[in-house]
């Protein structure tokens, strides 16, 4: 039983919302358990709710199924650029990057943004060389890419211009972003989102991931939330805060919150993608308008996790 010292735990993942074939269910289930093990053992030692979201995104970054670190897509001119965010919602700091390149865990990058620096977002150049100033691993290009996506690159480039939207309708083009909420013993909540994007994309392009308030936002008031899909269309309804706000001002549970995001995010930007959230209860909400979405999560009330795709 609960008690007043001792807060409801809860974590919850993504992995993606997209067409997801059939060949690659398994894959994306058993990289959502490994991250939520790692995850799930840092909130029942005690930890903080960022480290959780950390430390099971690292464990997806590391995991070339996803769409994020390595095994990223790779852009228009044949090199990997990653996105990261995260958001502590107890100290409503966040932290950032974008369109960054040579390194492996951006998420953990964003964090030493968050936490050592008075700024939010670094993008490029910029985050590259605060890695390097802040002892971040650093890897080469050929580290983060696969023989799986330079394939795909290359078809890509063969068959000529593709949209980004295309990305989570069509199984010859999938994005599968990754995503981490967390309510830790002392309730506090953080979210994290890590990405490379979307097939082929243009140079530079960022979607929302690394937008907080878009692909990321947490607050202890409210909760906390991730998303993954069409990151253009994120940005136009601005979806993370969106959820937020609906459970803030309109007291909605996690479920119909997202729900209802989704129906906006439909509406106003015809888009596609999927929501994670929880509430400061442990309360969790996931919904999706993409084929499939990948998506894990445990809390203090369950005997066991739900690993779903």
């Amino acid at each position: 039983m609960t008690t007043p010292a001792q807060h409801a735990l809860a974590l919850v993942l993504h992995g993606g919302a997209w067409d997801i074939p059939d060949e690659l269910v398994e894959p994306h289930k058993k990289g959502l358990r490994a991250a939520l093990k790692v995850g799930w053992d840092v909130l029942q030692k005690r930890g903080a709710a960022v480290d959780a979201v950390e430390e099971a995104i690292i464990v997806m970054e590391q995991d070339d199924t996803f769409d994020a670190g390595r095994g990223s897509f790779i852009n228009g001119a044949g090199e990997v650029e990653l996105d990261a965010s995260i958001m502590n919602g107890a100290t409503f700091r966040a932290g950032a990057v974008a369109a960054v390149q040579n390194i492996p865990h951006p998420i953990t990058l964003a964090r030493a943004i968050m936490e050592k620096s008075e700024h939010i977002l670094l993008v490029g150049m910029g985050a590259s060389r605060f890695a390097r100033e802040h002892k971040i691993k650093t890897c080469s290009q050929d580290d983060l890419i696969t023989s799986r996506e330079l394939e795909r690159w290359r078809a890509l480039q063969a068959g000529g211009a593709f949209s980004t939207k295309d990305a989570f309708r069509r199984k010859r083009h999938p994005s599968g972003t990754v995503g981490a909420v967390a309510l830790d013993h002392r309730g506090n909540v953080a979210a994290g989102t890590s990405t490379g994007g979307t097939p082929n994309k243009y140079p530079g392009r960022v979607g929302d991931s690394p937008l907080i308030g878009c692909g990321t936002y947490a607050e202890n008031r409210a909760g906390a939330v991730s998303t993954s899909g069409w990151g253009e269309a994120m940005i136009k309804v601005v979806m993370a805060k969106t959820v937020i706000d609906l459970m803030d001002w309109h007291e909605m549970g996690p479920s119909r919150a997202a729900e209802e995001a989704l129906k906006i995010l439909k509406k106003k930007a015809s888009g596609y993608g999927g929501i994670i959230v929880l509430n400061p209860e442990g309360d969790v909400g996931i919904a999706f308008n993409t084929p499939r979405m990948a998506r894990a999560y445990q809390t203090s009330s369950m005997r066991s996790p739900i690993v779903e795709v």
